[in-house]
């Protein structure tokens, strides 16, 4: 199976004209997962975050929602996860993976 990640990094969510790019990156690459990466110690901001991620997918003209969510530095919140929580019950998507250090291995499969 080949794999292409897209790092959109810099996509600040209330950057209106980032925003615009990302989701014409996912219309004209037709990517088989979109996946939500999201701080794990955000908090409730990720639920903004998450929002306006999900607004500018939808603004390029299709219905394309995320289909996953990856929590990085998860190994810094000890129990605080209320966020984690509201994200994957509001959308409906999952927690694929959760970053527990700065390397590959550390990111880990739920």
């Amino acid at each position: 199976n080949d794999v292409v990640l897209v790092d959109t990094a810099g996509r600040m969510q209330n950057n209106v004209p980032l925003m615009k790019a990302l989701s014409k990156l996912v219309v004209e690459n037709d990517p088989d997962l979109v996946l939500f990466v999201c701080e794990a110690l955000v908090g409730n901001d990720g639920m903004d975050q998450l929002f306006m991620f999900d607004k500018a997918l939808s603004s390029g003209g299709h219905s394309r929602q995320i289909d996953g969510i990856v929590l990085t530095k998860f190994d810094t919140v000890s129990d605080k996860v209320g966020a984690a929580l509201t994200m994957t019950h509001l959308t409906g998507a999952p927690v694929v993976f959760v970053g527990t250090g700065q390397k590959y291995n550390h990111l880990k499969k739920l």
